[in-house]
């Protein structure tokens, strides 16, 4: 059935680990960021060259109409239930803070594991 790999080998992660946790798509080590949303620019675990899978803005503009969406119904939602003081609606500036943040290592970090396993890359047409 299934053997366990030997010892000291990398084992892939899946992409709900790599998204969630930031896990490099080759050896699964939590190395794939150096910052809040930036990619570190190597896997200080396999080598693995980060900066050779470019994954754009891609995650960004879905997160742009996934978040609005969300922070803007819960803000008309507020207000027409319990039309609290305008004061009160600043509350939605850290939450689409965090959201988006949140959402940007996933989002992220989905699209370069998919581009890894994948291996996507430019479009190649040969006649």
């Amino acid at each position: 059935m299934g053997e366990t790999p030997p010892a000291g080998a990398h084992v892939a992660p899946t992409l709900v680990a790599a998204s969630l946790q930031g896990l490099c798509p080759r050896c699964g080590a939590r190395t794939l960021f150096a910052g809040v949303a930036r990619f570190a620019p190597t896997c200080s675990s396999c080598g693995l060259d980060f900066s050779a899978f470019d994954v754009a803005d891609g995650p960004a503009a879905f997160l742009i109409l996934i978040v609005g969406a969300i922070v803007a119904g819960a803000a008309i939602t507020v207000e027409l239930a319990y039309s609290p003081p305008y004061w009160v609606h600043l509350v939605w500036l850290p939450v689409l803070i965090g959201l988006t943040l949140a959402g940007l290592r996933i989002g992220k970090a989905g699209l370069m594991y998919q581009i890894y396993r994948h291996r996507a890359g430019e479009g190649r047409i040969t006649e």
